[in-house]
Formats: structure tokens, sequence, C-alpha cells
């Protein structure tokens, strides 16, 4: 199995891996200088030396150039110091020129050979003007990166209606697809505004418990099935309490909707015979339409 080390370059963001040879063992927390596509960067081990299978590796692994010395820990603080300057500045000219951008972020490589900007937009800009502008100013190579509402909340960071740090800039590493269908598994409103976040888009952590939601709900019977309760009545299920392993029942002769456990109710079978006999002799309107009639 090849040895590996994973690196990462900005806190809670995804681990990459690289070759270490032939340098030992990188523990947690080490500085390291490596070769990446964009150039070489100073990145913080995230997982120590140690042999993962082939098929995690995707791509032929990038080396460690050598670990970071002070004089390279000292020039990336250098670098980070003026960034603010450089924010300012490209806040300073997008005003300017009346670019319709939200400028986020700015970000120099380790050399300062690269100055690259994150920012916002809901439309396609022509940003050429303010990147010749910018490189006069700063006198190093500019780059734009337009984010999306996810990304521009990670970066802004803040604190969500459970009143902790948002999951996106405190831990999760990667976005993972969430849905509709995962609020209504929940039972959750509908409304945009109770199930969606800071960015507007929908709550990351209703993805958290979906697969456990999707496996206690096949443990309950289906809304609309007849069920007997303890006392002999028979009842329809209106409704499902997933965490609860209770339904609602609207139980014949009564009024009003009683909530009962799982483990008290015995789900009515449809008559097998009934079924067997609709299955044979299917209605006369489907027959005419299977055969072109």
């Amino acid at each position: 199995m090849p040895l590996v080390v994973g690196v990462r370059f900005k806190p809670v963001t995804k681990v990459y891996y690289f070759d270490p040879t032939p340098f030992e063992n990188f523990q947690m927390e080490d500085r390291v200088i490596v070769e990446t596509s964009r150039g070489i960067e100073l990145g913080t081990v995230a997982m120590a030396t140690r042999e993962v299978p082939k098929s995690e590796i995707k791509s032929k692994l990038k080396r460690v150039v050598r670990p970071a010395t002070p004089v390279d820990l000292l020039q990336a603080e250098n670098f980070k110091a003026q960034e603010s300057v450089a924010l300012e500045k490209c806040n300073q000219l997008v005003t300017e020129m009346k670019i319709p951008i939200k400028v986020l972020q700015a970000e120099y490589s380790f050399d300062g050979s690269r100055l690259l900007f994150s920012f916002a937009s809901e439309q396609r800009v022509d940003f050429r003007d303010l990147v010749k502008e910018l490189a006069r100013s700063l006198r190093t190579r500019i780059e734009m990166k337009q984010v999306g509402a996810r990304d521009e909340t990670k970066i802004l960071d803040g604190y969500g209606r459970c009143g902790r740090r948002l999951c996106c800039s405190s831990w999760l590493t990667d976005f993972h697809p969430v849905s509709i269908r995962m609020a209504k598994l929940q039972g959750l409103p509908l409304a945009p505004a109770e199930i969606s976040g800071m960015c507007g888009r929908l709550l990351c952590c209703l993805a958290y418990e979906d697969e456990m939601y999707a496996e206690m709900k096949k443990e309950l019977p289906k809304v609309g099935t007849q069920v007997k309760t303890p006392q002999g009545g028979m009842a329809l299920v209106r409704g499902l309490n997933i965490l609860k392993e209770a339904v609602l029942l609207e139980v014949e002769g009564n009024d009003h909707y009683v909530e009962m456990s799982v483990a008290e109710i015995q789900v009515m079978q449809p008559d097998s015979k009934s079924r067997d006999k609709k299955e044979v002799n299917p209605p006369a309107k489907d027959t005419e339409r299977d055969n072109g009639g």
C-alpha cells in the first residue's frame, strides 16, 4: 500500500494526500511545503504519515518538498498580514468601477507570487479592468474566483438557529447534497424560512439524520393503513411520529385523533383472496388500453 501524508491548506477544508518520501514520519499539525497544481504551497499535516489502500489514490501523488522552516512560516505570516490591505484596495476599486460583486476574501500564495480574490455575484461580470488595476497596484498576479452561497457563508462565518457556530465554518469540510425530500421525511414545515440556513439554501443538518429516519420509517405502517387498537376498535393511520415510533390514528366512532405506540396496535393485512382476484381479472379499461383500444 502507498505511503501518504494528509495535508490541509486552510482550516475546515478538504485533506489532500501527498507523497512524504524521503522524509521521516510527519505528525499532526506539522507545517510542510508541498508541490501542488498551483505551485509551491504551505500546508498543515491533518493526517500523520500512514499507508492507505490504492483505491483511495485518485491520481498521481504530488510530493512534499520539505518540512517548513521558521523562515517559511515568517514569510507566510508576512503575506497573511498584507491580505487585509489587499482586500480593502479591491473593495475600493470595485466601488469606483461600480462592478456588481461582493469581494469576500483575499489570499496570497506561499511565495506571494499570486493573489486570489474570492467574490460572490448574482450575474456574470467582466472584471478584466479590475484585474489589470489590481495587478498594477499590488504588483503580483491576480486571480478572481466566484463562489456560491454556501461557500460565501463558510467564509463569512456566523451562528445558526441552533445557537451554535455554523457547521460549514466549524467542522464540515465538504458540502453534501440536501433535498426537500429530507425535510418531508422528518415531518418539518416546508416553509423556506424554517428549513433554510444563513446561506439561503436548505439546512445542511437535514442530511445528518436522513438515513436513520428512512430506516425507522420502514418499521412503521404507511399513512392510510387500517389497524386494530388495543381496545379492539378499528382505526386508520393519519400521521407518523418517527422518533417516538408512534402513529396518529383516526379511530372509528371518535371525532379526534389519538397517538399510539406502534407496539400497541395491530396492522390489518388486506384480504389475500380479493387481492388475487384483482390481479387475475384486471379492469376492462386496462385490457382495452393494453390492446390498443
